[in-house]
């Protein structure tokens, strides 16, 4: 992807629609006269002279409790350097993003225009009263030590420099299980680190926490070994300054345990690495690039476990899988601050949870059945679900017992279900499903690559390592739209399925559709000729191998896309009637909606099997179903014809899979409704359990709910899903955004990964556009 389109692509991300990345939503109704005069004047004086008389009724009456500031003077912006508060912003309304996706706290990002550190402990010790934590980012050093510090001691509430201690907590809990796996003790063990900056001084200062000793430091600045004859280095630095005048990191490298760098790349050879004690570990944190290659450190020798900061190889030290939970521990139990004992909870349930058993959802967002605790994994994914509600419970319970909670935690096992609830385990569902697509990317037919949409989304795809598109129609003015719109697809391939260069392809197609359909009303003429057609060509392709999938219906309508499909692949063995499903995006997590597309009055036998069918997808998804049968009618209140047809299709379906959690039939009012489901149907299988996926009685109520929903902007909608054919070929809403094309992508690798087990081809391996992906580091070999 050239340079140019990746930052005309960053750049719409952040200014289309609503600019930036985050707004403030109202989290009470608004909309009556009544509403405004309780929200505003007279009734928020109520709150206000209840927070005058107790400080603490704050955390009551406003969002203090789940607020925190991202602060920053933009001094030391990710590689940047000091570029200023503006233009630091888009990092620190990305870190909001953040703190709400992994642990659904609220952020207000504030960009200080000051560098003096006196007067800027002073401008953030004046905003305490509105927050409930404090991030600090991207501030350089030596002044982040001072701030953080000065605001420590002057606040009653979290501060943190994420800078500092992010790295710190998680390459700690990775050392702990590294220093586990070589069978050392870390008492013993001899460090060698280059960088002396924040994040370096930090790890070695919870190194020590854990129980390293400082004279067996090693340390590197920019200007050579810290050494005791060096009158530059800062008092605190002194305890690790144990290297000789005369050191380099080539002479400070043999014999020693661990190495851990948070400098520059490249600076670590091979050779280097060798020459390490047996058993070695080597963290080289530098980003983008390591001190040393991982793959060349792990041939320097077999005995070695490495950890890097990269998403594309083992052990990735990622800052994400700290901040989020321990500042939500922190709030929960109203800690005054973010103390050592709490920082070393999150690094013992960090590397306590890396030794637990990996479930089904990581499993599936890693491409893998066996993710288990060893030198591959030594740290949790990211993508763990299990990380809210194992980190932040630590952390609180160690604010507790440090004395600096001011509301003790009574009911733990309810607190894990909070934590659990507020984000729903199942949420990750996209993330999961796109690590899970870039790890065994496949070939997807996109068969109305003259759209501009299309190649937007075949542009992304490609980009992301998610998919090699394949683009079907004419070359020439497919070329033309993509340089008229700065849309990069060089190396990428171009058919068209009436030009002469097709006409082999096209010819043995034709035979073998003729062959599919000679005894259903085509005739040779007419089999050429429809291979002309780019829905039946891309079909065949996907048919007969040379491709993945197919994804069409952006501008024709669905009957005109979906025929191909069946006519060509044709349906899994045993299934009568494919089924189309959406899978809805809500706060509360997934909502699989079937059929919403395809049969217009299923029976009641056909209604099992669609059942039954979404049943099996949304265990593809790594999701158990919990299945609610939908109609007027609960459980036989109504005599009427469709409220026996599901109760029919339940009856059906409980035969074929007695152990399938699925009930009705019933009103979605009770579906949805726990306490109305208990106390009235208390002998439903759906009680106490959050239903996932709908089935509705006939196309009309399925494809109605999901368009008001859509609509609304209730959920996010991704689909149709086709169930029930043979190979993958998924239809696009007509008139689908680019978003909504790329999500339907992701689905269709993930379809076809585990409809088609085998290796990416060999041809594919041959072809310009892997190879691009491979000089891009996007890719893994399959």
């Amino acid at each position: 992807m050239q340079k140019d389109s990746r930052k005309m692509d960053a750049l719409d991300y952040h200014a289309k629609g609503r600019p930036g990345k985050i707004e403030v939503v109202p989290t009470k109704e608004a909309k009556t006269q009544r509403d405004l005069s309780l929200a505003y004047s007279p009734g928020v004086a109520e709150p206000c002279k209840e927070i005058h008389a107790d400080n603490e009724q704050v955390y009551k009456y406003t969002a203090k409790g789940n607020l925190v500031a991202v602060i920053s003077n933009g001094t030391a912006v990710l590689g940047l350097g000091d570029i200023g508060p503006e233009a630091s912003k888009p990092v620190m309304e990305g870190k909001g993003v953040l703190f709400k996706i992994f642990a659904d706290i609220d952020v207000f990002d504030i960009e200080i225009n000051e560098k003096d550190p006196e007067k800027f402990v002073q401008i953030v010790k004046a905003l305490e009263p509105t927050f409930g934590g404090i991030n600090l980012e991207d501030i350089k050093a030596p002044e982040c030590f001072y701030i953080e510090k000065a605001l420590k001691e002057q606040c009653s509430i979290p501060v943190m420099h994420d800078d500092q201690h992010g790295t710190a907590i998680i390459s700690s809990a990775a050392l702990l299980n590294a220093l586990l796996l070589q069978k050392k003790k870390i008492d013993k063990v001899r460090f060698v680190v280059n960088g002396a900056g924040a994040a370096a001084m930090a790890c070695i200062r919870l190194y020590v926490a854990l129980g390293a000793k400082p004279e067996n430091f090693n340390v590197f600045d920019i200007k050579g070994p810290l050494h005791r004859g060096r009158t530059d280095i800062e008092e605190f630095k002194l305890p690790f300054a144990n290297a000789s005048a005369d050191a380099t990191l080539t002479s400070a490298m043999r014999g020693a345990d661990v190495f851990v760098g948070l400098s520059v790349s490249n600076v670590v050879t091979g050779e280097m690495v060798k020459s390490m004690a047996k058993n070695p570990v080597v963290f080289a944190l530098a980003n983008p690039d390591p001190e040393i290659p991982y793959l060349e450190a792990k041939a320097a020798r077999n005995d070695v476990i490495i950890a890097t900061g990269r998403t594309d190889f083992p052990n990735q030290v990622n800052n994400v899988l700290g901040f989020p939970y321990i500042f939500r521990g922190a709030l929960d139990v109203r800690s005054r601050q973010i103390n050592e004992p709490m920082k070393l909870a999150a690094v013992r349930a960090l590397a306590e949870l890396a030794q637990t058993a990996v479930p089904d959802m990581v499993n599936l967002a890693y491409n893998t059945k066996t993710i288990s605790f060893g030198p591959d994994y030594i740290i949790p994914k990211p993508l763990d679900p299990r990380l809210l509600a194992t980190v932040a419970p630590a952390v609180a319970r160690a604010a507790m017992e440090s004395g600096v909670a001011l509301k003790p935690i009574q009911d733990w096992e309810g607190y894990t279900n909070e934590l659990n609830r507020r984000l729903g385990l199942d949420n990750q569902v996209m993330r999961v499903l796109g690590s899970k697509a870039r790890r065994d990317p496949k070939r997807i037919v996109f068969a109305e690559a003259d759209n501009i949409k299309i190649l937007k989304a075949a542009q992304i795809v490609y980009d992301d390592g998610v998919a090699y598109p394949i683009l079907l129609g004419d070359v020439e003015k497919i070329k033309r739209i993509a340089a008229a719109n700065k849309i990069d697809i060089e190396g990428l391939p171009i058919f068209d399925p009436k030009s002469e260069e097709m006409r082999p392809k096209r010819m043995a197609y034709s035979e073998v559709f003729f062959q599919k359909r000679k005894r259903k009303g085509i005739n040779i003429y007419e089999s050429q000729k429809v291979m002309r057609n780019r829905n039946h060509f891309g079909a065949m392709m996907v048919e007969m191998g040379d491709a993945d999938a197919m994804i069409s219906g952006l501008t024709k309508n669905y009957a005109d896309t979906i025929r191909p499909a069946i006519q060509v692949i044709g349906t899994e063995e045993g299934v009568r009637k494919i089924a189309g499903m959406y899978l809805m995006l809500t706060k509360k997590g997934p909502l699989f909606l079937a059929d919403t597309t395809v049969n217009f009055n299923p029976t009641a036998e056909e209604l099992a099997e669609i059942t039954l069918l979404a049943a099996r997808e949304v265990r593809h998804f790594n999701i158990e179903p919990r299945i609610a049968l939908l109609s007027y009618s609960n459980f036989g209140s109504s005599d009427g014809a469709e409220a026996r047809l599901m109760a029919d299709a339940r009856r059906i379906v409980k035969e074929r899979m007695p152990n399938l959690i699925v009930d009705g039939e019933m009103q979605a009012s009770v579906a949805f409704n726990k306490e109305l489901m208990k106390e009235n149907y208390p002998f439903s299988e759906l009680v106490d359990r959050d239903v996932n996926t709908l089935i509705f009685p006939n196309l009309a109520a399925g494809n109605i709910t999901y368009n008001i929903l859509q609509a609304l902007g209730a959920a996010d909608a991704i689909g149709p899903i086709l169930l029930g054919l043979n190979k993958p070929v998924h239809v696009l809403q007509l008139g689908s955004s680019v978003r909504s094309i790329v999500n339907m992508s992701v689905i269709a690798v993930v379809d076809a990964q585990i409809k088609n087990k085998t290796a990416t081809d060999e041809v594919v391996r041959r072809s310009p556009w892997w190879k691009r992906l491979k000089r891009n580091k996007q890719v893994t070999n399959p």
